[in-house]
């Protein structure tokens, strides 16, 4: 699995999102009986009008904070709460990643440091889906589409919330690899480029020669919640485990913090990519 990427079912087909779609039209039915449009609405929860469209259009699992404005904003009938807790399954992410996934909608902040292939919110599609070929046993057409779709609706979070701090720390050899070839990893640079221009983003490359090296446990993400909660969440290649646990998220984030120390600094970081990107 990459990047929590999508199971399947005993037949091998992707996951549904019938539920997802249900939800999503009882807040679309509710929302227009009270007379709100998307964005007013999104005022009241807290959240973009492009989150809830998301939501409603059964494209985004809606966290427990959404369920719960929700039900405010739209009287405390209930229905959205026993709705909520028929949610399933989320098309195109695993289930051990979607609990993840919705902590992530909310997070102020987001640390991802990653050792074995560029982070999903900053992938190209090419490079998404040269590692959807990759992965095994082979998925469908239809399966890497939906993983696709996924990983695409989550990348909005770095154009949806400006006001969260996202910190990324690469290792250079993801960059030398050339995933997908020499025009992939050309594009994929420049992508990872543009968004390094982005206010709210802070990447750093750890170079190929480090005498000490923090981050030798494995890739780690950690968040905080708008409550000031930190998890974290550590992925294998057939699970994924949440922490909430704070003497394991201190450890962590100590770890985390050592990395950025001994990363390149952010301009280098840059000059490193874009010297990477000229030896294309």
């Amino acid at each position: 699995m990459v990047d929590g990427a999508v199971g399947t079912n005993t037949n091998g087909e992707p996951e549904s999102s019938d539920s997802l779609r249900t939800f999503g039209a009882v807040v679309q039915g509710l929302r227009e009986h009270a007379g709100l449009s998307r964005e007013e609405f999104g005022e009241l929860v807290r959240f973009s009008k492009h989150t809830v469209a998301s939501v409603e259009l059964g494209r985004r699992m809606p966290d427990a904070t959404f369920v719960a404005r929700a039900e405010e904003a739209l009287g405390m009938t209930g229905v959205l709460q026993k709705a909520a807790g028929r949610l399933e399954r989320q098309p195109g992410l695993a289930a051990w990643f979607r609990r993840w996934a919705q902590l992530e909608q909310v997070a102020i902040t987001l640390y991802t440091y990653e050792c074995r292939m560029v982070p999903g919110l900053l992938q190209t599609e090419a490079y998404a889906r040269q590692l959807f070929i990759d992965e095994l046993p082979p998925l469908c057409d239809e399966q890497i589409e939906a993983q696709w779709a996924a990983r695409a609706e989550r990348q909005r979070l770095l154009q949806e919330r400006p006001n969260t701090a996202f910190s990324f720390i690469l290792e250079e050899h993801l960059f030398l690899r050339r995933t997908g070839g020499t025009r992939v990893t050309r594009d994929l640079i420049d992508h990872v480029l543009g968004i390094a221009e982005l206010r709210n983003v802070e990447i750093q490359v750890m170079p190929l020669m480090r005498e000490s090296h923090a981050g030798l446990h494995g890739p780690l993400q950690l968040l905080e919640t708008p409550e000031n909660h930190w998890f974290s969440y550590l992925e294998g290649q057939q699970n994924g485990q949440l922490i909430s646990d704070r003497k394991v998220v201190s450890v962590l984030q100590r770890r985390y913090a050592r990395m950025r120390a001994q990363a390149l600094s952010l301009p280098d970081s840059v000059s490193l990519l874009q010297r990477l990107r000229g030896d294309l």
